[in-house]
């Protein structure tokens, strides 16, 4: 089992900046793909991005490319979501998830189904 809690959410002006938190229990990570993903009010659950825990390699949706950076830090167990220029559409629950991993590339993992393991969420709103 692992458990995961997010933090870090709050409400930021459009422009603005927020760094999230996963932190991770239960279970070493190393073969774990871990992935945030949002939802918004009446909207499906959508992937944000994606890592290996092992590697490092990443993979991001198309809409927030070069605006939000995922990473993780080994020693503390803990995966990061710095987000950037946030946008009122960025407005979501944000969750952690990890996936085992199935030995596939780092882009197959977009897909909610995959993930076997998912935080409580935090809530990001972004003002206009």
């Amino acid at each position: 089992q692992v458990q995961l809690v997010e933090s870090g959410g709050g409400l930021v002006q459009a422009g603005g900046s927020l760094r999230l938190s996963c932190a991770a229990s239960g279970r070493t990570l190393s073969s774990y793909v871990m992935g945030w993903f949002r939802q918004a009010p009446g909207k499906e659950r959508e992937f944000v991005a994606g890592i290996y825990w092992t590697g490092g390699w990443t993979y991001y949706a198309d809409s927030v490319k070069g605006r939000f950076t995922i990473s993780r830090d080994n020693a503390k167990n803990t995966l990061y979501l710095e987000m950037s220029s946030l946008k009122p559409e960025d407005t979501a629950l944000y969750y952690c998830a990890a996936a085992n991993s199935r030995g596939l590339g780092i882009g197959h993992y977009t897909s909610s189904s995959l993930y076997d393991y998912w935080g409580q969420g935090t809530q990001v709103t972004v003002s206009s």
